[in-house]
């Protein structure tokens, strides 16, 4: 049986990614990882608004950071599991919280 912390820290990624931008950024970090003003360009947003995001999206454990010299690189959490459904293709991702998973289809 899991215990009540497992379905805070479910919860807390489900509204963690509840947001359609931090959703924007999940599903662009699938192509790998990358530091604020990459994704920043890649979502054509603002940076201190994809970096509020992305404190957001680290504080939930949806997403993680590594320095590499003057730069914080961002990446899926390994805890969260993405998978594409088709590598190939690339037509739908999986994110799995362990609690429950779901598909996002490329649009």
């Amino acid at each position: 049986m899991k215990e009540k912390r497992d379905y805070e820290l479910c919860a807390g990624r489900l509204k963690a990614i509840a947001d359609p931008d931090r959703l924007r950024i999940v599903e662009q970090l699938f192509s790998g990882p990358m530091n604020v003003s990459d994704l920043s360009e890649a979502l054509n947003e603002e940076i201190v608004k994809v970096s509020h995001h992305l404190g957001v999206l680290r504080h939930a454990d949806v997403v993680q950071s590594e320095k590499q010299g003057r730069f914080v690189i961002y990446s899926l959490h390994p805890d969260v599991s993405a998978v594409g459904k088709d590598e190939s293709l690339a037509e739908a991702r999986r994110i799995d919280f362990g609690c429950c998973s779901f598909d996002l289809e490329s649009m």
